[in-house]
């Protein structure tokens, strides 16, 4: 397991708004290990959306096994909302997982200094940059 990158600190443009993971893992045993990391630092998982599934339903064509989790700190999202009462449309954080290859799944948890950022608020800016650093631990437990 490595992670290859951090937020906007990377690279490569498509990855600027997440936390990526790459993992030695299939599809569901890394939708558990990042949901049992999320778990360590206060976040539950409100929604799960099967995209592979849902894609083939509506528009019947075949899709990598690619799953949205919508991830909710109550006390961030309390602190947030109370901020900003309209943030609510940026929330949960969502953190995709899909399946790279045989055994190889990539996590990316959206950064939410970088979600949050349209909105000029300092009250909100601690938010987002505690809710980082929890995520940033939550990339870390996923790589040992």
């Amino acid at each position: 397991m490595r992670v290859i990158s951090y937020g906007s600190i990377v690279e490569n443009e498509r990855e600027r708004f997440g936390i990526t993971v790459d993992l030695n893992a299939d599809h569901q045993s890394a939708i558990e290990t990042v949901t049992a990391a999320l778990q360590l630092e206060g976040f539950g998982v409100l929604t799960e959306i099967d995209v592979r599934t849902t894609l083939k339903k509506k528009i019947d064509v075949d899709f990598r096994p690619y799953t949205i989790l919508g991830a909710c700190n109550p006390v961030l999202a309390h602190r947030a909302l109370s901020a900003v009462s309209q943030i609510g449309l940026m929330l949960p954080c969502n953190v995709t997982v899909e399946q790279l290859g045989p055994g190889q799944t990539r996590v990316t948890i959206a950064d939410p200094t970088a979600m949050l950022a349209v909105v000029d608020d300092p009250a909100l800016a601690e938010v987002a940059r505690e809710a980082r650093e929890r995520l940033l631990r939550v990339a870390e437990t996923m790589t040992r």
